[in-house]
């Protein structure tokens, strides 16, 4: 029977002089309750961080046990059982490194002290990925000591199979039973013809470090000349062949594990071209390559592994950091790919959901502190962690061994035709399943194609109609949840003619609550600061009594109440003025149509707002929707301005001079940016300004310039 197992991301990566902690940097070190949140999920097996670089960062004889003591007794309590982790890509404490002789010797004190403190633990990982981790450190010069050559990276390799086995064997002093659990991101290269040779090259390298681990480096191993032409004592190499092999492989495989070398590098993106020094290429992801369909995947190198090795596997980390349907997607693919190898009797034993509490700037490999947060079961980014699609997929195979949601009758992203770089004709389409898609209601103009074109790009089939179609449709389409912009291009009317008679359609979108409610399905509506009057001078939360502007935003204001009470489970999502139109027609589109004002002068109002870019608006929104989430959300990003200062801004991004703006000082000062006290999900809006000014869209007809 498959096993879930759970993951903590718990990297300690040192770059140059400063270290980075997931621990930390999620917040898991300061939240006890976590641990209780992951045995509410089902898991009774968890990789666990006792890192060395944690507990004996300055002296290996100054140890600070506090807590781990604290958090291993909890999981005791919890029925848990930890798999220690000793180095999760860790370089070690700041007195040693990869390349240090004492490197090995220094982990098996650390271990040692680990097994007799924790008697209770019978399964170690005394280095993660240690094949990977040289690769970023010796080959690459991302991480701590920096190198960029082979010898480096072999030595790092060598040196860290070697910590591997002094560890355990210090480890066994203790518990002579004690399990070696070890983890490696398995991939695999693919080339045209021209580049074969590379290939293989590094096809061979992909084996090193369980290889060695695996007792199998002799004098006829492939690499065996190669270790010894760097300086590599063969008597290492002899003492890692004496060490009985990993328990258990620990097969780490992500979307990017595998490769495809393509010299026609022009064809592809700039940041995947590149080369061996001797040959340009592309270095791109192999699936996004359509005629490798079939070779690629977790199946296929979950066999590869077990045919080389023969030894039990477990799938020790599954995490993709996209969207939320593309993260259920790519977990569902994986559980099915390990379950299906073991009903035909291979040894995979568990599959672990990784990045339980998310992880912090992983899609830089953390060399970028941009606070680019990845949610996982759980997401961080609320007053406690809240549990999300991917958690309560984990919380159904544990109960049943079954995970369900409509988004899983779509393939991944990996799995579609658009993925690929250079498209192949014959490559058939995959065709949507009928309840899996989404119901658009017409009516909201931009702001509705732009999320219906969202939704699509997410592999959610939509159907865009007109709201007297949806008793009809919701019978014959079949979806999964409806869509209810309507409301966004009325708002963004009222707040830029204040003084108008515009409302909200309060019958709508009861009505439509209604329908939604009889059917049992989600519904996603939106919703408008203007239910705030901006007096409080503060941005609003979501629990602060509705205090209306205007006519419309009475009218906005009612219209909650009627489809909260007609459907209670009901998703509203409020957000303040929204930019990032296809064609430019909003403030922001109005500003860089006219910078210095010679096609008009722009005017602005003195209140604090909170823009919104609708594409991330919409993502954000798309993702509550497939956690299921319920009641009144706020989106904005997590930063107020005036708008004159949003103005300058966006001018600043453009390379534009200053705007000529004028200030409408007549105009009361409010305060009518929102906040949520429910989760801060959007990134930055620096972040989104840049992205806005970079994307592609039509200007706007020649008007007057004007601004809410």
């Amino acid at each position: 029977m498959l096993e879930l197992w759970g993951g903590i991301e718990c990297s300690v990566v040192r770059i140059r002089d400063r270290f980075r902690d997931q621990v930390a940097e999620t917040g898991h070190r300061d939240r006890p309750e976590d641990l209780d949140a992951v045995a509410r999920l089902g898991i009774r097996t968890l990789r666990f961080p006792i890192l060395w670089e944690s507990i004996a960062p300055d002296d290996p004889d100054t140890c600070d046990w506090s807590w781990h003591d604290a958090r291993l007794a909890r999981l005791d309590r919890l029925g848990i059982r930890p798999i220690a982790g000793l180095t999760h890509h860790g370089s070690g404490p700041r007195y040693t490194s990869l390349l240090d002789p004492a490197y090995p010797d220094l982990l098996a004190r650390h271990a040692r002290r680990v097994a007799e403190r924790c008697p209770q633990i019978r399964d170690f990982t005394p280095v993660n990925e240690p094949l990977t981790t040289a690769r970023f450190s010796g080959l690459y010069g991302h991480w701590f000591p920096h190198h960029r050559d082979e010898a480096s990276f072999l030595r790092m390799v060598v040196n860290q199979c070697r910590a591997t086995q002094e560890a355990m064997r210090a480890i066994r002093t203790v518990r002579p039973d004690a399990r070696l659990i070890q983890t490696e991101d398995i991939g695999r290269t693919f080339s045209t013809p021209l580049l074969a040779e590379q290939a293989e090259y590094e096809n061979g390298r992909r084996w090193l470090s369980l290889d060695l681990l695996c007792g199998r480096v002799d004098r006829s191993h492939p690499w065996f000349v190669r270790l010894l032409a760097h300086g590599i004592d063969s008597r290492i190499l002899d003492a890692l062949r004496d060490e009985a092999a990993p328990d258990l492989i620990g097969v780490n495989h992500y979307l990017t594990s595998e490769r495809y070398l393509d010299q026609k590098s022009k064809t592809y993106p700039p940041w995947l071209r590149g080369g061996n020094g001797r040959r340009r290429y592309a270095d791109a992801e192999a699936v996004r390559i359509p005629h490798l369909t079939g070779l690629t995947g977790p199946r296929a190198r979950l066999a590869e592994v077990w045919e080389r090795y023969g030894r039990p596997l477990a799938v020790t980390e599954v995490h993709h950091g996209c969207t939320r349907d593309e993260q259920l997607r790519w977990f569902a693919e994986v559980w099915e790919a390990a379950g299906a190898l073991n009903q035909a009797g291979v040894p995979v034993q568990a599959v672990t959901l990784w990045s339980l509490f998310g992880a912090v700037d992983w899609n830089s490999l953390l060399l970028r502190r941009d606070g680019h947060y990845e949610p996982g079961a759980y997401d961080i980014r609320a007053p406690r962690p809240r549990l999300t699609a991917l958690g309560r997929a984990a919380q159904e195979l544990t109960a049943s061994g079954r995970m369900s949601h409509p988004v899983l009758a779509s393939p991944g992203w990996w799995r579609r035709p658009e993925r690929a770089y250079l498209p192949e004709p014959t490559e058939p389409a995959p065709r949507p399943a009928l309840d899996a898609s989404v119901i658009v209601l017409e009516g909201a103009g931009a702001y509705g194609g732009v999320i219906a074109g969202l939704c699509e790009g997410r592999g959610m089939a939509t159907l865009q109609i007109e709201a007297s179609a949806l008793p009809e449709a919701l019978v014959q389409a079949r979806p999964w949840a409806v869509i209810d912009a309507t409301s966004l291009p009325r708002a963004a009317t009222a707040k830029r003619f204040p003084g108008g008679s515009f409302r909200a359609d309060i019958r709508m979108g009861e009505a439509v609550a209604r329908l939604c409610a009889r059917a049992g399905l989600p519904l996603l509506a939106f919703s408008s600061d203007l239910v705030f009057d901006g007096r409080e001078e503060r941005p609003a939360c979501e629990s602060d009594p509705v205090r209306p502007s205007g006519l419309y935003g009475a009218s906005e204001a009612e219209r909650e109440a009627r489809i909260l009470g007609a459907h209670p489970l009901a998703l509203i999502v409020r957000t303040s003025a929204v930019f990032g139109l296809p064609e430019g027609d909003d403030a922001a589109g109005r500003l860089l149509a006219s910078p210095d004002g010679a096609g008009g002068r722009l005017c602005v109002g003195r209140e604090i707002v909170s823009p919104a870019y609708l594409p991330d608006f919409a993502h954000a929104a798309l993702d509550l929707l497939v956690d299921g989430e319920t009641g009144i959300w706020h989106l904005t990003h997590p930063e107020a301005v005036t708008w004159e200062e949003f103005a300058r801004r966006l001018a600043a991004a453009a390379g534009l001079p200053d705007p000529v703006l004028t200030v409408l000082r007549l105009v009361d000062r409010r305060n009518t940016a929102l906040a949520s006290e429910r989760g801060g999900l959007m990134p930055p809006l620096d972040c989104a300004i840049t992205r806005f000014i970079t994307a592609p869209r039509r200007p706007p007809a020649p008007a007057e310039l004007a601004a809410e």
